[in-house]
């Protein structure tokens, strides 16, 4: 242990979480009898390695779980590994070893990494998603889906990543590349498993509102991906045809002025052209290879290819419009084809102005002459998109837009062209993936029977270990017996489904399995899932704010549907903290450097630490290999342990916000917890015995001691509550400063000194718990902090008995006079009087009124 001369933090640490983990003081167990609190980190993959972002995430949740176990909280704090995915392949093709065996040596290792931090974590309950004790369920989930009719298989048009050679889902392409693999994206028709997510859609919209512990930023995010669109399907008859082109509009209101119809590429009668018309067959090549995200067709020079075919308009008699393949409309939104009114759309208005197509206004802003507006309009390369009037439609004329919507989609229906539809941006979940490390799915091939699922008595189906990667794709596909199975309908020989699950899958309900992760039959025991669930704080990256928190919230509905469940939603509280930055550094010859690699001189410069050449250094910015602007957390812990990372990762800025690492930052961490140690190692004075009470009556001095010990204990707890760490923090150094500058000679100075540092030690023992339990040791407690209930402050001492109150002469303030709190008007008068500065100011001019504001203002007018 630690002497009375140097703090070991090494030593001190190591030894609290052994008493810890003796001593259970983090096992939850189920007890309706006490109220619950489920604190719930982000997990990470088992990439080998923690870093900085994990430290701040899980010092943000651990604070928060050992703050909720204080205040008497029954609290669940697991952890586990998001353990499938793409990068163990890699490694395995890459290094030549088996992903499983990369993966449980990286779960080991970063095991290893994470517990020196001190983790209020209940470790028994981990969880790895690899193994086949855990996706058995999910494979479970998965047949009780497809008996649900919440999972289907189909053809479709997906986004394939020619280096991972897998699909992936329109959330995992980020401007038109591979979210892992940076590649450009290309559009493949290919035969998908699908879950069906839409069939929330409407729910998933309206109970964005009921999360009102979730970030703005993020619940508005999750609004726009579902996407709601009110507006109409129209029907454009083709002309020569017999059939129809369907589109999808939010503007009916605009068909007047409509110039022309698009279709995307992979448009059923797009293929059909193309089957005879080999120039459309390459231009609908060169639009697969172009990327698929929003940014990728709002910023891509708008093309298009005339197929010859044309509609007719649904309102203009004999008026028939050009039909285009063109590559900015996506067949998964509405029906894979548009009309375009160019006066009004800016993709459109681009497209027309690029192919010499009419623009015609049909709404002009209110108040202005319609004519001369729509004059300049007609001829503007600026589409006006803007609420007005409707103008230049026949029966929609002189309409508000909202009213010409009506109007439009009644009359279509009216023809026999359509009716008015609730559209969703949302599209269908396809989870198959083309890989090897993931969860196989339980489907079966039969040549006789069809797709059929694997008996329950056969799960879980494991992945094979005897894989190869020397061919491209996915092992399974070329594994030489484990894809050969017998139907269990028929018998006859059969093949097992080679695609595995999207690792989604495995992060969507895995907070569920953290409530009974030992159960071997089901998924989840229910009394415990309804015990735990909801998780009441989450805590991870905004980055998950689409993907997997909107995934885990459909789960869960899904889950509720098939029994497994009884809530909707899964995480009550939701807290998206910043990411970790750092300076980045170039060498003389343009390379990053890494802060191993630089040194400071005596007069501030940055240079190479081996030969003195200077660096430059360039602004703060995410930390990331690519830029070499890494700090280790594994040995900034070995060099000023724990209790110093925490603390600075919790008091540098409001932890929603990027942080910048610095080593002055880590340093004076470091040196307040050597001033706490000292403070209880050397006391200014006797301190007394532990559990003494303070005296009835107390010097003036140490009153106010008392009483600021009493505000901060209320403040800290607001701080912890609203997740403001950083004010929390302060709070705690204040406190301590006041204690370490009461005069030793104040009477009454030890037993008040001793209520005020030993408050400080139960605030900060959240946020460095090591440091906190040892200074509680040393005051004389044979308690374990780490169980011991949070400070209850005396609403009495928080009532100031003197107040500040502002004294202004005809409205300017010219001071500040301290009255007892609620003092009589002639008191508050005279002390107001009696400044010099007021005497100054009102010279020989009689005061004509005093005006009070109790407890805040007087004002004297003269």
């Amino acid at each position: 242990m630690a002497s009375e001369d140097r703090y070991s933090f090494r030593e001190t640490e190591a030894h609290w979480q052994r008493v810890w983990t003796e001593a259970g003081c983090f096992k939850a167990v189920v007890d309706p009898a006490r109220p619950k609190y489920y604190v719930l980190e982000m997990f990470p993959y088992p990439s080998g390695r923690i870093h900085m972002g994990h430290v701040r995430n899980y010092t943000l949740g651990d604070v928060v779980a050992r703050f909720k176990r204080a205040q008497g909280f029954n609290v669940l704090h697991p952890m586990g590994w998001d353990a499938f995915g793409l990068p163990a392949e890699n490694a395995a093709i890459q290094r030549g070893v088996h992903p499983g065996e990369w993966t449980r040596r990286n779960i080991a290792v970063m095991r290893d990494q994470f517990r020196p931090m001190g983790l209020s974590i209940d470790w028994d309950r981990e969880v790895s998603t690899c193994e086949p004790a855990y996706y058995k369920h999910e494979q479970k989930m998965f047949l009780d889906f497809v008996k649900a009719g919440l999972a289907y298989r189909k053809e479709s048009w997906v986004n394939w990543d020619p280096v991972e050679h897998t699909v992936l889902a329109n959330e995992q392409v980020i401007d038109g590349k591979g979210w892992r693999s940076g590649a450009p994206v290309e559009r493949r028709k290919l035969s998908q498993w699908f879950l069906r997510i839409t069939a929330y859609a409407q729910d998933l919209l309206d109970s964005i509102a009921t999360l009102d512990r979730w970030p703005d930023k993020v619940r508005l995010m999750q609004t726009n991906w579902i996407g709601r669109s009110e507006g109409a399907r129209v029907r454009f008859p083709l002309v020569g045809r017999d059939d129809s082109l369907e589109v999808f509009t939010t503007r009916p209101d605009t068909l007047f002025g409509a110039s022309f119809c698009a279709i995307s590429a992979n448009h059923p009668l797009a293929s059909e052209l193309a089957a005879t018309d080999g120039a459309l067959a390459e231009f609908i090549a060169e639009c697969g290879r172009m990327g698929t995200s929003e940014a990728d067709i709002e910023t891509a020079e708008k093309k298009g290819y005339d197929t010859g075919l044309r509609v007719r308009h649904p309102f203009v008699a004999d008026a028939t419009l050009p039909v285009y393949v063109a590559n900015f409309v996506l067949m998964e939104y509405g029906t894979g084809a548009i009309f375009g009114c160019p006066a009004h759309d800016q993709r459109d208005m681009d497209f027309a102005r690029k192919y010499g197509l009419a623009v015609t206004t049909v709404v002009a802003p209110v108040g202005e002459d319609a004519e001369a507006f729509a004059a300049r309009q007609d001829q503007s390369t600026e589409a006006f998109t803007g609420d007005g009037v409707a103008i230049r439609s026949e029966f929609l004329n002189g309409l508000s837009v909202a009213e010409a919507k009506a109007a439009a989609i009644a009359r279509i229906a009216e023809l026999g062209l359509g009716e008015g539809v609730v559209q969703f941006r949302l599209r269908d979940w396809g989870v198959s993936r083309q890989r090897y490390w993931g969860c196989p799915i339980p489907m079966i091939h039969c040549d006789h029977c069809g797709i059929v699922p694997v008996p329950e008595d056969q799960l879980p189906v494991q992945l094979p270990d005897d894989v190869t990667f020397d061919k491209p794709g996915n092992p399974l596909d070329h594994h030489p017996t484990w894809k050969h199975v017998n139907c269990p309908v028929c018998g006859r020989p059969a093949r097992r489904e080679t695609d595995t699950f999207d690792t989604f899958f495995e992060s969507s309900w895995y907070f569920a399995r953290f409530c009974s992760p030992q159960t071997d039959d089901v998924a989840f025991d229910r009394a415990a899932v309804d015990y735990w669930l909801p998780v009441d704080q989450y805590v991870g990256g905004v980055e998950h704010a689409v993907l997997h928190l909107l995934y885990s919230r459909f789960f869960t509905r899904a889950l509720r549907e098939c029994g497994y469940l009884g809530l909707a939603e899964p995480f009550a509280g939701l807290f998206t903290q910043g990411m970790i930055c750092h300076e980045t550094y170039r060498a003389p010859d343009g390379g990053w450097m890494g802060p191993d690699d630089i040194t400071r001189t005596a007069d501030g410069l940055v240079v190479r630490a081996r030969d003195g050449a200077p660096v430059t250094v360039g602004r703060s910015e995410k930390m990331s290999k690519s830029k070499m602007n890494v700090v280790d957390p594994t040995a900034t812990l070995e060099s000023h342990g724990a209790d110093a990372a925490r603390l600075f990762m919790l008091s540098d800025c409001p932890p929603e916000r990027d942080m910048d690492w610095s080593d002055a930052g880590i340093d004076g961490a470091s040196r307040y917890i050597a001033r706490l140690w000292r403070l209880a190692t050397q006391p200014p004075v006797d301190l007394g015995p532990a559990g003494a009470p303070l005296p009835d009556t107390l010097s003036p001095a140490a009153e106010a001691l008392r009483r600021q010990a009493h505000k901060t204990m209320a403040g800290v707890t607001e701080d912890l509550e609203k997740f403001r760490f950083n004010n929390a923090v302060a709070r705690v150094r204040e406190l301590t400063n006041a204690l370490a500058a009461l005069d030793p000679a104040t009477p009454d100075a030890g037993p008040v000194v001793r209520f005020a540092l030993e408050t400080v030690v139960r605030l900060a023992a959240p946020m460095i718990p090591h440091i906190a339990e040892e200074v509680w040791r040393l005051l004389g407690h044979d308690t374990v902090l780490a169980t011991t209930p949070w400070p209850q402050w005396s609403e009495e001492a928080l009532r100031d008995d003197v107040i500040t109150v502002v004294v202004q002469v005809c409205g300017k303030r010219r001071g500040s006079v301290d009255l007892p709190v609620d003092a009589p008007e002639d008191q508050a008068r005279a002390a107001a009087l009696a400044l010099p500065t007021v005497i100054a100011q009102v010279g020989d001019k009689p005061v004509r009124k005093v005006i009070l504001v109790p407890n805040r203002i007087i004002n004297i007018i003269v």
